[in-house]
């Protein structure tokens, strides 16, 4: 269970609630975080906040195959503080008719609303179709909402809008094959990025594609290359303009007695066509679960901001700044219904001193939080 029809370790804990009825599978899943954020230096804020998303799937045979159907909401326009939630550094869509800088965009109501049709073809090969209304191409990692590196983390992360971002697209197309460990996809879909207002759907042309390769070569190992070309990705922002976007990533995951280990490796790149200027981004999360109740994160991050200073004129300066997150969490509620845990982290930013007159020196920020989701499914093989 991962974004879209992107690939995770088959051995990532999934939590979730689960029936039958009839020739159906039910599935509900979600994460909510009830958080204080604090931001340091002159550019942070500290507010209350709450990221949270919701999912249904219903499954069931159809013909040969399995046909699925996912619908994703998310309370974030109600639920994070304007002008979105305070994060340092972090850029990306607009609020307000602004371009977003220093905070993180609350996710659109309808994350995803989308149909999976798989049908085997032989012994070793598939074929997947996938149409969503509002859902996610072939194009990046597993969606940070959705990865077992980052199910602790209550943040998005720095690298999203170079990585992920294209998790909630109105209107997606996507086919491929699955031949053993690999599977080979490609999508056409809407390559603008969400407006400012939250609670519609913003259809366009299907105008952008990508192409992604994902490996499992184990149950444990995961493993993606993908290309996209995104068409007026940043229109909402008023900055016309196609971005070429490339991402690689590893995912490992290893459940031991009593905990699990899980971790991701990501790398994504933008090419901006228009202002013929590349950005990079380099990712690494861990989450160790242990002695049950216990977990241990951390998200070290490199990456190049070109729209921290949306005002300047064109070409925008870029910087590359660091975030690098050390957190943990503890469950007071654990059983199959429900894991209640109360958490906290700590984020340490690095910069190029030429930033320490707009975000001071050493700014660091913090967040505590509890944490409610269902219970976690033991796996049944």
């Amino acid at each position: 269970m991962a974004s879209g029809t992107a690939w995770q370790p088959d051995s990532t804990p999934a939590y979730m609630w689960m029936t039958e009825r009839g020739k159906w599978t039910l599935m509900a899943h979600g994460n909510l975080f009830l958080t204080f954020n604090h931001q340091g230096g002159p550019r942070g804020a500290g507010k209350f906040e709450s990221m949270n998303w919701a999912m249904f799937m219903e499954q069931r045979r159809l013909g040969r195959g399995t046909i699925e159907f996912r619908q994703m909401f998310s309370a974030e326009p109600l639920t994070a503080p304007h002008p979105g939630f305070p994060q340092l550094f972090q850029t990306g869509e607009t609020y307000r008719n602004q371009p977003l800088v220093d905070h993180q965009h609350p996710h659109d109501v309808f994350g995803e609303i989308s149909v999976l049709y798989s049908v085997p073809i032989s012994k070793r090969v598939s074929w997947h179709i996938y149409g969503a209304p509002v859902g996610e191409p072939a194009l990046g990692p597993v969606a940070f909402m959705h990865r077992g590196s980052a199910a602790e983390i209550p943040a998005a992360p720095l690298s999203h809008h170079l990585q992920d971002a294209s998790h909630i697209t109105a209107g997606v197309i996507t086919t491929g094959l699955t031949v053993g460990k690999v599977r080979g996809e490609v999508s056409v879909f809407n390559g603008r990025e969400p407006d400012q207002v939250r609670h519609t759907i913003d259809f366009g042309p299907l105008d952008s594609w990508s192409a992604r390769v994902s490996v499992r070569p184990s149950k444990d190992w995961s493993l993606q290359y993908s290309y996209g070309h995104l068409h007026d990705q940043e229109i909402n922002a008023g900055e016309p303009g196609d971005t070429d976007r490339q991402t690689a990533s590893v995912s490992y995951n290893r459940p031991f007695a009593g905990g699990n280990w899980a971790t991701s490796l990501i790398w994504g790149r933008n090419h901006k066509q228009e202002a013929n200027t590349t950005q990079n981004s380099y990712l690494l999360e861990s989450i160790v679960n242990f002695k049950a109740k216990n977990y241990f994160y951390t998200r070290l991050e490199l990456v190049d901001k070109d729209e921290l200073f949306p005002a300047a004129p064109p070409p925008h300066p870029q910087f590359r700044v660091g975030g690098y997150t050390f957190g943990g969490v503890r469950d007071l509620v654990q059983n199959s219904k429900m894991q209640v845990g109360v958490g906290g982290d700590v984020t340490f930013y690095s910069k190029p001193t030429a930033l320490d007159a707009v975000y001071g020196e050493n700014p660091v920020g913090f967040r505590v939080y509890l944490r409610f989701r269902p219970g976690r499914m033991e796996h049944h093989h």
